[in-house]
């Protein structure tokens, strides 16, 4: 028996264009035995005429579980404040926890446990995939190393959660300002885009200020020899990374995309078993 055979829908809403999200979660979705309801905020009521809270009350009395990819962090805590049925965070400013889970699956994956291992993040240290990888890293006990510019500096109320689980885990938290002293000797090396959606008038100001972290084969030779690179993708190739370290055989990033998929699914199965 499917695990979400029932029959049970769950609502996939978008604020936000999108590709390995919509696909992982449509098609796992179906492939539990679901039916995954994709909405587009652009031809619904939310965040119009309606509030996140109110149209969490009349999706519970419809769906098994809502799935996000938003703008606002606060518009996500505020559904979730307002149903009773499981409010998952597809992609906000603030945090991208869905790619986390397949992040740490696809290091697992490539290098066994998670426990003690180093990573380091390059570019942006305001991105939402820093803050997933503050709070995933310390979680898992490993090290994280950020490598950023001064005005691109991560939330500090998120570093200090981070470093508050990272004292009870084994793991630990580092902020750098040199992007080589950020990845020698690093098991882990990732990035992200340095132009994300909302934010394309800022690009060239962005480019100027975070160029100098572009992951390129220099850099990555600075990591452990078997070091593997990620990125959550879209990659803009001779920005945040060379194309030569995507297409290189140290990238998992196609693993990485995968892994969306089987994330999920145990995703949707634990949530929706205690529901």
């Amino acid at each position: 028996m499917k695990p979400l055979a029932g029959p049970q829908t769950v609502a996939v809403i978008f604020d936000k264009s999108s590709t390995r999200t919509r696909v992982s979660f449509a098609v796992g979705i179906a492939d539990l035995g679901g039916s995954p309801l994709i909405i587009s905020t652009a031809n619904s009521q939310l965040g119009g005429k309606e509030t996140p809270s109110d149209t969490a009350r009349v999706l519970e009395r419809m769906v098994s579980a809502i799935v996000w990819r938003t703008y606002a962090q606060e518009g996500l805590e505020e559904m979730a404040r307002g149903t009773r049925v499981p409010v998952v965070n597809a992609l906000s400013d603030v945090f991208h926890p869905c790619q986390l889970l397949a992040d740490l699956l696809t290091i697992r994956e490539h290098k066994g446990a998670l426990a003690g291992l180093t990573v380091a993040f390059l570019g942006d240290g305001a991105d939402n995939m820093v803050h997933s990888y503050l709070l995933a890293c310390a979680t898992a006990g490993m090290h994280l190393r950020v490598g950023f510019p001064e005005a691109y500096a991560p939330d500090a109320g998120i570093v200090a959660d981070a470093e508050r689980i990272a004292d009870t885990t084994g793991g630990s938290i580092t902020l750098l300002h040199d992007p080589e002293e950020a990845v020698a000797g690093a098991d882990v090396v990732v990035t992200d885009t340095w132009v994300s959606m909302g934010k394309e008038e800022e690009k060239a100001v962005r480019v100027a200020a975070l160029g100098d972290y572009q992951v390129t084969p220099d850099l990555m030779a600075l990591a452990k020899p078997d070091a593997i690179f990620l990125h959550c993708l879209p990659a803009d190739r001779g920005y945040e990374v060379a194309a030569s370290v995507i297409d290189g055989p140290r990238s998992v990033i196609w693993d990485e995309a995968e892994n969306r998929l089987h994330a999920q699914k145990a995703l949707l199965i634990w949530l929706l078993e205690r529901a």
